[in-house]
């Protein structure tokens, strides 16, 4: 199922504004995240799961998955004042996601669940399907189940719920942007401590991304348990590190 609704509208439901500038707000339309939910919330749904993932391109760690439900009352109220400037967590700050994800977590009407996928099985079934698998799992987790999700990016056809896929969906729409954070944020910490697990490798700084101070401490030190052995980096040094 598809929806089509508009960015352009000039109530802001936890909006943000194309530019900054205070002069131009006034003419400038905000972008409503909340279009998709309420669209679905005014057609008798209340339980509208965005889900995203964290962690699919990094040669290490695992791949996170978040899946929130937000009260359908902001379809009425807005949202929270305090998630404000939720975005797609790439465009925020660490503090900022933070701070959101402290939010998230405690408020009391949001359902929330988050699933991880680790390297051996990423290795095994391929990043493609892992991804699915740990969205899979965060939806499942949910109680009660969702009644229809939004998804970032292409369908996922393993998922069974009716849902609406769309590019780019943690900046177009509010439940996807905080489930995003939630698996943004939990996959950095996840990496933090890894990072005492395995030093040597600066997992808290790259995050298992293909960094060159990534790539120079795989050269010196050769894989650890959370390295993707299947991915084109690792698997073309295979001769070199193994």
């Amino acid at each position: 199922m598809y929806l089509s609704t508009s960015n352009d509208r000039r109530t802001d439901n936890c909006g943000l504004r194309s530019d900054g500038n205070p002069r131009a707000e006034m003419a400038t339309p905000t972008i409503n995240r909340l279009d998709y939910e309420s669209e679905l919330w005014r057609g008798g749904l209340t339980r509208v799961a965005g889900v995203d993932e964290a962690g699919r391109g990094p040669l290490a760690g695992p791949v996170v998955a978040a899946a929130v439900i937000l009260p359908s009352r902001w379809r009425e109220t807005g949202c929270d004042e305090r998630l404000r400037g939720l975005n797609d967590s790439k465009q925020l700050t660490e503090a900022r996601r933070e701070e959101f994800f402290a939010v998230l977590t405690s408020h009391p009407e949001i359902c929330f669940a988050i699933a991880c996928v680790d390297a051996a099985v990423i290795d095994r079934l391929n990043i493609l399907q892992a991804t699915h698998r740990a969205m899979a799992e965060a939806l499942r987790q949910l109680r009660p189940p969702p009644e229809h999700v939004l998804v970032d990016g292409r369908p996922v056809t393993s998922l069974d719920y009716p849902q609406t896929a769309m590019v780019k969906g943690d900046a177009r729409s509010h439940s996807i942007a905080a489930a995003s954070v939630l698996a943004k944020v939990t996959r950095d910490r996840m990496m933090h401590e890894f990072e005492q697990q395995f030093p040597g490798y600066g997992f808290a700084e790259h995050k298992g991304y293909g960094t060159p101070q990534h790539l120079a401490a795989l050269a010196r030190l050769g894989p650890c348990p959370i390295h993707r052995r299947s991915f084109a980096p690792l698997k073309a040094r295979q001769g070199a590190l193994f």
